[in-house]
């Protein structure tokens, strides 16, 4: 037992129990937790610059709200955003924006979203209960470190134009105040590792905070590729690893900024060293033995991801996680299922028949688009993720990511979406005696004309290309095109090894951040043969 860790851990653990305690009762009347959400976020509202133009003073009932305010996406809230950054005050909100965050959506773009004391509370408000929920469900995660995983840092090259700081010292500043502090201390990799920018510095430097802590009980990532990436590192890594274990160095020390040196706390372990010198580094299970959990994403097209994991980790629990956005947590891992997280946020859901739902609307098994209204300002949001109701805990349903709405590949006219992209690599690979480790579906041109490609890394079987192209056929407007001979017969591009790291790389150099790079199942882009057949 690590008895610093134990401590914070603990504290943490009685901090967030206010909000379980809320988190329940909300669960069994989905109703009113949300019309008092949206009255409170009205009322403190009816004063700012938005809430004037829309008369939010006069709005009595959600009928009202949804006639007053209409839905908008980024491009709609852009220009309100623009003056915040600009340093005017009261726009979005009557309180002060404290930062703008930056995200991408699925194509290169970035987007500026705006951050409140108010946002805060929302999303401490769900991941509370979440934090609670793993707690008291496997108490033993609460007796070591953790592994919180962090991206290197971009230049975001407006910064110094910016009224409004662009973005987090690190990300635990979500949580703000004493929570903050309380999980830097159970942190085993330092915050600090964001500034390290250089790819193999850092993977380097991660894998030597993870190797240090024998008493690793948690791991919390976004796609369970980035760990798979991470540890396919370690053996080429270990012998200088265990080097800097012993002796208590780092041979990259001579490069790295004074803060993150010291935030590394370097020391001597031999005891640790020689625990792990006749270690395979593959076998992690005898370099973590006390690991108890890995949350990570598990729907969609991560599904893959995850499957590699618990290859990887038989004996450790993989928590699916929640779907997660910069701009608002919708739903949480909760006793075994993903509620929404219904008293952080007001949500609205855009059924297939394009008519709006609110929460205690949802039916199982349909498909939703998730609109959001949150305490930074942004209102009737849509965040343009699908998500499909699975179950209810209590009168709150529980939701599975498929994928985005936006994600629609269209060049003759097949709109081919993601999530039925995703069901038909799914229909396609499921003969298959292992699971790929990497898929994903793009257009792409050669001298007989287009067609769609699966790039795959995993095993071939006879008929897979066949399958595929039966699954995408039941597209009507794929299917028309197939006839007219627009499109070509799909086909399937095997990729050896380093799949995720080369997508990973693809995407970097395409000005994405680590962390915002999503799992996804289709690619508008074509040109992906020459992205993998090159490395």
């Amino acid at each position: 037992m690590n008895l610093p860790a134990t401590i914070a851990n603990s504290l943490w653990l009685a901090s967030n129990i206010p909000a379980l305690v809320r988190f329940q009762r909300a669960l069994r009347c989905p109703a009113e937790t949300q019309l008092q959400l949206l009255r409170a976020l009205l009322s403190r509202n009816a004063n700012c610059a938005h809430g004037q133009a829309h008369g939010f003073s006069q709005i009595k009932n959600y009928q009202e709200f949804a006639a007053r305010v209409p839905l908008n996406d980024y491009e709609a809230l852009q220009p309100w955003m623009e003056r915040v950054r600009h340093g005017a005050q009261r726009e979005l909100t009557s309180e002060a924006v404290t930062q703008l965050i930056p995200t991408s959506g699925s194509s290169a773009a970035r987007k500026l979203i705006p951050f409140t004391a108010s946002l805060q509370r929302e999303f401490d408000s769900a991941i509370g209960p979440w934090i609670a929920d793993i707690y008291r469900q496997h108490p033993d995660v609460m007796l070591g470190p953790a592994y919180w995983s962090i991206s290197p840092a971009v230049t975001i090259k407006d910064r110094e134009t910016s009224v409004v700081p662009i973005g987090f010292e690190d990300d635990s500043a979500y949580l703000g105040g004493v929570k903050k502090r309380l999980v830097n201390a159970v942190m085993a990799v330092p915050a600090e590792l964001r500034l390290v920018s250089d790819m193999e510095q850092f993977r380097y430097l991660t894998l030597l905070c993870l190797l240090r802590q024998k008493d690793l009980r948690l791991i919390s990532i976004w796609h369970p590729s980035y760990l798979s990436l991470l540890l396919d590192a370690l053996p080429a890594f270990f012998e200088n690893l265990l080097d800097d274990i012993r002796t208590g160095q780092c041979r990259y020390a001579d490069v790295l900024p004074a803060n993150v040196l010291r935030a590394l706390k370097l020391r001597p372990l031999p005891f640790r060293a020689k625990e792990l010198k006749d270690v395979n580094p593959n076998h992690y299970e005898a370099i973590w033995p006390r690991l108890k959990m890995i949350s990570c994403w598990g729907d969609a097209n991560a599904a893959y991801g995850l499957a590699e994991l618990q290859r990887r980790f038989p004996g450790v629990r993989i928590q699916p996680k929640g779907l997660i956005a910069t701009e608002a947590i919708v739903t949480i891992p909760f006793c075994g299922r993903h509620p929404l997280a219904i008293g952080s946020h007001f949500f609205e859901f855009i059924d297939e028949q394009n008519s709006i739902c609110l929460a205690h609307e949802l039916q199982k098994d349909k498909i939703y688009e998730v609109v959001v209204t949150n305490g930074a300002g942004l209102w009737r949001y849509r965040l343009k993720d699908l998500v499909q109701v699975t179950d209810f805990i209590g009168q709150t349903p529980s939701l599975c990511f498929l994928g985005r709405s936006e994600n629609v590949s269209d060049r003759f006219g097949e709109k081919l979406s993601e999530v039925f992209v995703t069901q038909a690599i799914q229909f396609a690979t499921s003969g298959l005696s292992l699971p790929p480790r990497f898929t994903l579906l793009a257009p792409d041109e050669d001298g007989l004309g287009c067609r769609y490609i699966l790039y795959l890394e995993g095993e071939i079987q006879p008929g897979l290309v066949l399958r595929l192209e039966a699954a995408l056929l039941e597209n009507p407007h794929y299917a028309w095109c197939r006839k007219l001979g627009q499109l070509q017969p799909a086909n399937v591009f095997q990729i050896g090894s380093n799949a995720y790291k080369i997508f990973v790389a693809d995407q970097l150099a395409h000005g994405k951040k680590l962390g915002e790079i999503k799992p996804c199942s289709l690619s508008v882009r074509t040109g992906w043969t020459k992205v993998f057949a090159n490395k």
